[in-house]
């Protein structure tokens, strides 16, 4: 299991030494979210100040920057890092495009899948010389000068991956992407019964092998080195099975195990206001679905009944490097996956 962690993104002085260290511990990469920070900035400066450990945003706001400014900072990030950068994108939600990025809302899977193309086609120019010819429904692209044209660089362009919940976004991204990033709000029931056939139809239309694809995530960890950080970490996972089941775009994952009617009253209530109630609603075998848990001494046993077989990567998040034991980083490592890297 490749293993993944975050670094400081409020304050980009913090960012060198979290990287470093993150490398020493035998990480396989950084992840930086988009939630109250810009994920572009951190992983710039971490990439700057490290060797060999990967650099993901997890995910960027698609909709909300163009494809040419993705482009750009990709084309950048990789070549300044020896090809270490991956490109992960995701579409949000209606409410948040139109009202708080300011962006009309269409069809988020044909957008995306376009999104991804146009990068693709704009690296290819940049690269190769290709003419730029891209137009599809969404994005076009169709000029570059050489004024505008950065140099060429001596790695592959960035590798793209994107979010995906439900069958149109996991179809895309079994088909065009380099990988997929899993909500957290996923069961290993839901990954067996839904996810992984949806994938593996993309791969068959596509022509691709499973090996050269990357499926991180999938659901949440709640670990510490004591049963009462544990069970601290069990409530924040409670908390957040409680906020994203409240929405309607995650109900398909309660519905494999028959739990709609939960996702209606989380979201009957937050229609209330009654945000702080919401967790007192999941119940602690509901919360189990969600995430692997159990101490240090526990967890990678948990990890690999959880996940094993099915996802390729994790990001231990809000454990923060130091905290987990570089030896049990190490023993997660050792779970096996079948994603064979970046492509140097």
């Amino acid at each position: 299991m490749r293993v993944f962690t975050n670094v400081p993104q409020h304050d980009l002085r913090l960012v060198p030494a979290a990287a470093t260290a993150a490398e020493v511990e035998g990480y396989d990469g950084i992840v930086a979210p988009e939630n109250q920070h810009d994920p572009f900035l951190a992983l710039a400066v971490a990439g700057a100040a490290t060797e060999r450990i990967e650099l993901h945003t997890g995910v960027a706001i698609a909709f909300a920057r163009t494809p040419m400014a993705v482009a750009e900072v990709g084309w950048d990030m990789a070549g300044s890092t020896g090809g270490r950068f991956v490109v992960g994108l995701g579409s949000q939600v209606r409410a948040h495009n139109e009202r708080r990025f300011s962006v009309a809302w269409s069809p988020p899977a044909p957008r995306i899948r376009e999104y991804v193309q146009v990068l693709r086609a704009i690296w290819r120019c940049w690269q190769t010389g290709e003419k730029p010819a891209y137009e599809g429904q969404h994005y076009r692209f169709t000029l570059m000068t050489p004024n505008f044209t950065p140099p060429k660089i001596d790695v592959p362009p960035p590798a793209v991956m994107i979010a995906a919940v439900g069958p149109a976004m996991l179809k895309v991204a079994a088909e065009e992407c380099d990988g997929v990033k899993l909500h957290g709000f996923c069961t290993r029931k839901y990954l067996t019964d839904e996810i992984m056939p949806r994938i593996a139809k993309g791969f068959a239309t596509a022509g691709r092998p499973r090996e050269k694809f990357e499926i991180s995530g999938g659901g949440f960890l709640a670990t510490g080195p004591d049963d009462a950080s544990v069970a601290a970490r069990f409530e924040w996972v409670r908390q957040r099975v409680a906020f994203y089941g409240s929405t309607p775009a995650y109900y398909g994952v309660f519905a494999v195990h028959g739990l709609e009617d939960l996702g209606l009253k989380l979201n009957a209530m937050v229609r209330q206001g009654r945000w702080g109630e919401l967790a007192k609603e999941v119940p602690d075998d509901v919360v189990h679905l969600f995430a692997a848990v159990g101490r240090h001494d526990q967890i990678v046993g948990a990890i690999a009944s959880r996940f094993g077989g099915l996802v390729d990567a994790l990001t231990l998040r809000g454990d923060g490097v130091g905290e987990v034991p570089p030896d049990l980083v190490q023993d997660i490592r050792r779970i096996p996956h079948q994603y064979r890297g970046l492509p140097r």
